[in-house]
């Protein structure tokens, strides 16, 4: 075979029946569904394929790979999107060739870059890929130049927790573009790296902390027929827009879908063995309800707690369009905004 005739290209939609099939059958691991953005590509020569690979989201967590690049638990969240994960790499039976692996790899990360950007309509600079030593050693992938930064702890995603597996696997990483670690690390992300809308990610302490900043506000609502602290109800609320949701639905939306470890660190009522949260309705009754100034003294007070890693803040101002004070005259609001977390340190009026 000669590997100058080999082609690689992505899956068409026709494909894709016989690539799931082909993976099933021959894969130790078997096909695994597409999972968020996912990329497939086969290697063909002379029109007959010899090899599968897939790429899909990069995994959530793993402290080898996240030492290494060097960020930390906040800018991880809103770039993982930069980072790939090859999932699935097959050659087919009758084509174990010398050097066909390698080639393989890398005509498709040749292409990879281009393709994700055009489909997904963001940059990567980063793919990830995790080999199991009980099987394999990554001889294909060092001999494409893929780094071994060590391995992982062990743990997979099981539903809403990890468990623990018998041995961790070894962990590779290649560069799709220069400087990549310090694109991926840096405190500001350059904009041409941007994917999208802002988010952030919850710690165990972040949950536990937001309802305690609340315990101060009077509630407005009556004293009979209370089921939810309004400390929960407001901390929940929080949560859900530092996690980039808009509006009362969505924040719903974001509070139905909290694990129980984690409705127990908003403090949640517990009824009949569960954490309940609260509704729609609930929610958005509070917020339009409670006082907007002790609000907005507790959310600074929060931020003033867990902001201070921020190197840089903007100086923002805004009219509200239909904000009219008793005299007549427009509300402006002044903000100061943190770089690298987004968060309002404190608004002037």
């Amino acid at each position: 075979m000669e590997l100058t005739e080999l082609i690689v290209r992505p899956v068409v939609k026709s494909e894709e029946g016989e690539f799931k099939r082909l993976m099933q059958q021959h894969h130790y691991l078997g096909f695994v569904p597409k999972i968020g953005e996912t990329a497939w590509y086969i290697a063909e020569y002379w029109g007959n394929w010899v090899s599968l690979i897939s790429f899909s989201v990069s995994a959530l967590k793993c402290a080898v790979r996240d030492q290494w690049i060097g960020w930390d638990h906040r800018r991880q969240y809103g770039r993982l999107k930069l980072v790939v994960n090859n999932n699935r790499f097959l050659i087919l039976p009758g084509f174990h060739i010398q050097n066909l692996g390698s080639k393989v790899l890398s005509l498709c990360l040749r292409r990879l870059t281009d393709d994700w950007q055009k489909r997904f309509s963001h940059k990567i600079v980063l793919v990830e890929t995790f080999v199991d030593p009980v099987r394999f050693v990554g001889t294909v992938y060092k001999a494409s130049n893929w780094l071994c930064i060590g391995k992982t702890k062990g743990y997979r995603r099981k539903r809403q927790a990890y468990v623990s597996t018998d041995s961790g696997k070894l962990v590779f990483v290649k560069e799709l573009t220069k400087n990549a670690r310090r694109i991926l690390s840096q405190p500001i992300l350059d904009n041409s790296y941007q994917t999208g809308e802002v988010k952030m990610l919850l710690t165990a302490e972040h949950m536990h902390s937001l309802p305690d900043f609340f315990k101060t506000i009077e509630d407005p609502r009556r004293g009979q027929g209370k089921r939810h602290k309004l400390s929960t109800i407001l901390g929940i609320a929080a949560g859900a827009v530092l996690c980039g949701m808009q509006g009362y639905k969505a924040i719903s939306d974001w509070a139905v879908n909290l694990g129980p470890k984690a409705r127990e660190r908003f403090d949640c009522r517990y009824e009949n063995g569960k954490y309940k949260v609260p509704s729609e309705s609930v929610i958005r009754d509070l917020l339009v309800r409670v006082d907007p100034i002790s609000l907005d003294r507790a959310i600074q007070q929060w931020n003033e707690t867990y902001g201070q890693t921020d190197e840089s803040l903007a100086i923002d101002g805004k009219t509200m369009c239909n904000a009219i004070d008793d005299k007549g005259r427009q509300t402006h609001i002044m903000s100061a905004i943190g770089h690298d977390s987004k968060r309002c340190y404190t608004q002037k009026k």
